[in-house]
């Protein structure tokens, strides 16, 4: 590549070594490179010594791949798409949004070759209107800051069990709420300084301070956060990867509701807190600021949270949360009604009338796609709800409009819009055939103890398999039964009866995302219980378990649960 490009610029109008006009324009410059690579891949250059006819037959033979041919297929398909686009267009993409998702996809289809922009309203974080800025929720208002304030959380519970080790006196001393924020703040800028300069100044990406809206299918009005002008500008392909937005039911008094969003900037650390909802959010954050020293309610409108969860893990941890917070949990309980009284703090009124004091309530009860302003419906972009529909490729019923992340409702977890907006600019810009891919993708619920899961839960695999084995093991691992503390570890496996392939893994214990992070790659591979039995345990780690259970605990034949065969 590096070749042709030298040998475009020292010969504008002349015809290349490999017998391409020589291309003025970039899209034919990424034209040009993607086509050497392409038949770099076919075997087309084989060493200058080879025969026309040795490069024939060798072409031919590489031609009978099926991959191969699906890849040149694939190039035609984009080049005859892309013919006659020279100087039509300001981008190859514009991306709206610089979040994960977005700024994955603008790294990778710039390093393709692509000219790219991405819009982003702020390159720095702070508090509203806007809370997330370059990096996206993750890095601003979610995964970033929420692990940093579990580390925080757990010192406490250390500090606990060191009696049981030996070391007297121990204390967890006293929570500073400001000093944590004040590092949390430093750490964030530099993250927000990594995405902007590094991260996508470096790979080539056009780095806008600015909010974009659809004005057709193929231009954007920039709306610049500094001055305040618009301008229009216009691309190939136009990625929408605007994220999510916390939701907040329509309650009197829900404006005195804070969200995952303000929960990171509060001034203050509230002492008393009121946590509305069952998701992964709503538990991390209860167990957090429990951690921290705050007294927590938690109140769910049904009966267990982790609703899609597998059960057993559900069941854990609320035994665990019973067993080893101080957390009140309140099931079947749906606030009503929030009340400010005259000093400032709340009362959250439930359907039965019950009243809870507190200093701060936060809601987590789901979140969506923050599609307000984008214009959709003037060029008749398909939404449901507030979310965008895309097919496997990310693309919306508008052949030049893609979408990926949170926005199109498909797995909110950040990995997952890595992962298709890396597939995606693979696909667009990079000669391959990458449709995005949704099956056996790892998490991580981050309360205490974790729960990390991959694979099916053991209820939606029985149901989808029908005959499947299930193992597991309940036990105190090491670290607590030593100091003698009452904290269990759970660790399951779902395995189809059939194949015995491993199709589902849930871990309940200390690191379980650590762990599972592991486990995710040998059952994204296709392994089988045998595989797992014959892989040599370490030992003494509670992750050992995993490759020990030979019994199982029960079975499921036709999907109807069976204690013994």
């Amino acid at each position: 590549n590096q070749i042709i490009i030298r040998r475009i610029k020292d010969r504008n109008n002349k015809r290349g070594p490999y017998g391409w006009q020589a291309p003025k324009h970039p899209n034919d410059i990424l034209t040009t490179m993607r086509i050497s690579h392409l038949l770099f891949s076919l075997g087309a250059f084989a060493p200058m010594t080879s025969t026309v006819h040795s490069f024939q037959v060798r072409l031919a033979g590489n031609l009978r791949s099926n991959v191969l041919q699906r890849q040149l297929a694939s190039f035609s398909t984009r080049l005859a798409s892309s013919s006659g686009n020279e100087g039509e267009f300001d981008y190859d993409l514009v991306v709206i949004g610089g979040g994960s998702g977005g700024v994955r996809a603008s790294r990778i289809s710039s390093s393709h070759g692509a000219k790219v922009a991405l819009l982003e309203t702020r390159l720095s974080h702070g508090m509203a209107p806007q809370y997330s800025a370059i990096g996206g929720t993750c890095v601003n208002v979610g995964c970033v800051p929420k692990k940093l304030m579990v580390f925080a959380s757990r010192y406490p519970g250390e500090i606990k069990e060191m009696e049981g080790y030996g070391w007297k006196g121990a204390t967890p001393g006293q929570f500073d709420w400001k000093t944590f924020l004040e590092n949390k703040n430093a750490e964030i800028t530099r993250l927000n300084n990594v995405y902007n300069n590094f991260v996508l100044k470096n790979a080539g990406v056009e780095v806008i301070e600015a909010t974009g809206s659809l004005s057709g299918p193929n231009s954007i009005s920039v709306h610049h956060t500094s001055t305040g002008e618009t301008s229009t500008i216009t691309a190939k392909n136009i990625l929408i990867a605007v994220g999510g937005w916390p939701f907040k039911p329509s309650i009197p008094g829900i404006e005195h509701a804070i969200t995952s969003n303000e929960i990171f900037y509060l001034e203050e650390q509230p002492k008393r807190l009121v946590v509305v909802g069952g998701g992964f959010i709503a538990l991390e954050f209860a167990s957090i600021m429990d951690g921290l020293g705050s007294d927590v309610t938690l109140m769910y409108r049904k009966d267990l949270f982790l609703r899609g969860f597998d059960m057993d893990m559900r069941e854990h941890l609320k035994e665990e949360m019973e067993n080893n917070s101080k957390i009140d949990l309140r099931f079947n309980t749906d606030p009503k009604e929030i009340v400010k009284k005259d000093d400032g703090t709340l009362v959250v009124i439930d359907q039965d009338g019950n009243e809870v004091e507190c200093d701060a309530v936060l809601y987590a009860t789901g979140r969506k796609g923050k599609i307000d302003g984008l214009n959709l419906e003037s060029v008749g972009v398909k939404t449901e709800a507030s979310f965008i529909p895309v097919d496997e490729y990310s693309r919306t019923n508008v052949d030049s409009i893609y979408a990926v992340g949170d926005v199109t409702d498909r797995i909110a977890l950040t990995p997952v819009a890595l992962m298709e907006g890396h597939r995606l600019a693979d696909t667009l810009f990079g000669g391959m055939d990458r449709p995005v891919d949704h099956e056996y993708v790892a998490s991580t619920v981050f309360t205490t103890p974790e729960i990390g899961t991959v694979g099916y839960t053991e209820e939606d695999a029985a149901a989808k398999f029908g005959d499947i084995d299930v193992y597991k093991n309940r036990f105190r691992a090491m670290k607590h039964s030593f100091p003698k503390s009452e904290t269990y570890s759970l660790m399951k496996l779902i395995v189809e009866t059939k194949t015995q392939r491993v199709i589902g893994c849930h871990i309940a214990t200390d690191g379980a995302g650590e762990m599972i992070q592991g486990v995710a790659i040998a059952v994204k591979m296709g392994a089988t219980k045998d595989d797992f039995d014959a892989t040599i345990g370490i030992h003494p780690t509670s992750a050992e378990e995993l490759v020990t259970m030979r019994t199982p605990s029960h079975y499921y034949r036709n999907g109807v649960k069976v204690d013994k065969l």
